[in-house]
């Protein structure tokens, strides 16, 4: 049964907004936890647009599930991560000027530096995941350079329109996944996935692990963190036809 990380970086997103103490995004993965979320996943990234340091350290200390972090293969942030020595590590592009992360790691023409970084990881204990996109070169050179898992990026599928686009998105995202078991690789999958779109995805077998944060976050606005939560696990684990 697939399960959900929460990513609660736009809870650090609107602290951020006012350069004031709250909403704590301790506090959100407490919550996100106390609803049954398998783990917690945060993004630190290189300008601290939203979680920094501080929080990253005590996320470390607290979470009680998995912690998911989320990094570039920038030697500053893996150093970090060295120390830190989260549950996981998930490796993604990031470009300064993007709202959110775009596209995948381009795991065949950074194939030596991801080598690098994996090696590094585990010598900690870490599990390495790389995001990338349902391509049959990106998830073979995943596997070669020793990674754990991929995330599969569900973006493609998430802003598909016409429902012969959709079922191509699906097919990709299937068709990676085979090829991912093939090579040993554990599958995640994640972005832009909301209380809307979950549904087919979720009922791709073999895909264990979702990441997902702002549709989440948009909704707790609304109805609660905890119900929020609450809510997207019921989706992936009974998705609706």
């Amino acid at each position: 049964m697939a399960v959900l990380n929460v990513n609660i970086d736009h809870v650090a997103t609107v602290r951020q907004a006012r350069q004031t103490d709250e909403p704590d995004p301790v506090w959100a993965a407490v919550e996100c936890e106390l609803a049954g979320a398998h783990g917690i996943t945060v993004h630190l990234r290189q300008d601290r647009r939203h979680i920094n340091d501080r929080d990253v350290e005590l996320l470390k200390k607290t979470v009680a599930s998995k912690f998911n972090l989320e990094m570039s293969l920038a030697e500053p942030i893996v150093k970090i991560a060295e120390r830190l020595a989260p549950d996981q590590v998930t490796l993604v592009p990031e470009r300064r000027q993007e709202l959110t992360t775009e596209g995948g790691l381009d795991c065949v023409r950074q194939q030596r530096r991801l080598a690098q970084v994996v090696r590094r990881m585990h010598k900690k204990g870490i599990l390495v995941s790389a995001f990338i996109v349902p391509e049959t070169d990106q998830v073979l050179a995943s596997a070669e350079a020793g990674c754990n898992a991929v995330e599969l990026h569900t973006g493609a599928y998430a802003n598909a329109r016409k429902d012969r686009l959709v079922e191509r998105c699906l097919d990709a995202l299937r068709e990676a996944r085979d090829t991912a078991f093939s090579a040993g690789l554990i599958v995640h999958a994640g972005h832009g996935l909301t209380y809307r779109n979950i549904g087919p995805v979720a009922r791709i077998e073999g895909i264990c692990e979702f990441n997902i944060g702002h549709s989440i976050i948009s909704r707790a606005v609304l109805v609660g963190l905890r119900r929020a939560t609450e809510e997207m696990i019921r989706l992936i684990q009974s998705p609706p036809e």
